[in-house]
């Protein structure tokens, strides 16, 4: 039991998972407070925050009631995301992305990239080249 959970423990996907899991926390961190520090008041110069929760549709219940729909939490939750997603995509992905082309870009130019070989011949292949050479020693003598 204590094997199994062992080889579990060290594949090397898991391990790079535990690294992905402790470097996205830390990554948070950078990623909240560009939204914090740049996003949120940009939005605040065209929204009021605070106004937003009570933003919604009003419909009365059966006990004659007031119900409020929050759409304005739902439109705050998609305007956040699309912030996150956007400084994420933008700040980090896309220069990363840009960064890999270049590298790869001056491996190309830097060294000639060797010929392929030729693909291994199938079994089937060999087994007829093998008949073939079988027949063609039977035949000599």
């Amino acid at each position: 039991m204590l094997k199994g959970f062992k080889d579990f423990i060290l594949r090397g996907n898991v391990i790079d998972l535990a690294v992905a899991v402790v470097i996205g926390s830390a990554f948070t961190a950078i990623v909240n407070a560009v939204v914090s520090s740049v996003i949120n008041p940009l939005v605040a110069l065209f929204f009021k925050a605070d106004a937003m929760g009570g933003f919604g549709p009003q419909v009365t219940n059966i006990y004659g009631d007031t119900v409020t729909f929050p759409l304005g939490d739902l439109i705050s939750a998609i305007i956040s995301f699309l912030a996150v997603a956007l400084v994420v995509y933008f700040v980090f992905v896309l220069p990363m992305n840009t960064f890999k082309a270049h590298v790869e870009a001056r491996k190309g130019t830097a060294a000639e990239q060797p010929e392929e070989e030729p693909a291994a011949a199938t079994e089937a292949e060999l087994l007829v080249e093998i008949r073939d050479l079988l027949a063609k020693n039977a035949a000599r003598d």
